[in-house]
């Protein structure tokens, strides 16, 4: 499996199907998915291998399995996906962290590295994260990856719920 990028405490690799069990422990639960239209199935986790794998390939990113180094163990995912937010293709930052380790700022440093990579590897101008409005944790890791509210809308994806959009651009 490739690793994409490394930062102090973790790193981030390519997802591959062996990884469907760990993947399920936190895509799978109520609580840590309370955000989306609901938990994914072992099916919808088997998609969203499949899925990111394919990304990989046409986009040259995806989301990546976040490895913490000290446990040698997938605690959740990070990368870059081509998003449809308020009805424009947007690069997006999306995460995902097993609930077990909330709370120690590894969603933070993920996504502090997939934003460099993204604009460094990637030659990207702008990203963007976008998330529930009342999502007040995953607001937090946006704004402490130097993210800067964009806009508001109703995600009709998302139950029709108020949803906000935080962007970073490039700075020359």
């Amino acid at each position: 499996m490739k690793i994409v990028l490394e930062t102090e405490r973790l790193y981030l690799r390519e997802l591959c199907e062996d990884d469907v069990d760990d993947l399920c422990r936190y895509l799978s639960d109520k609580e840590t998915m309370g955000h989306y239209p609901e938990p994914y199935s072992i099916e919808t986790v088997m998609e969203f291998i499949q899925k990111n794998v394919q990304r990989y390939s046409e986009l040259g990113c995806g989301l990546w399995a976040i490895i913490l180094k000290s446990e040698d163990k997938l605690i959740g995912d990070c990368g870059i996906t081509i998003q449809d937010i308020d009805g424009k293709k947007e690069y997006e930052i999306g995460y995902h962290l097993n609930k077990n380790y909330w709370g120690y700022g590894y969603a933070t440093e993920a996504a502090k590295a997939v934003k460099s990579y993204g604009f460094n590897e990637l030659g990207l101008t702008k990203i963007c994260s976008y998330m529930a409005e009342d999502h007040t944790a995953s607001r937090a890791v946006a704004k402490r990856n130097e993210m800067k509210i964009e806009k508001k809308f109703l995600n009709p994806r998302n139950r029709n719920f108020p949803t906000v959009v935080y962007a970073i651009r490039k700075e020359y």
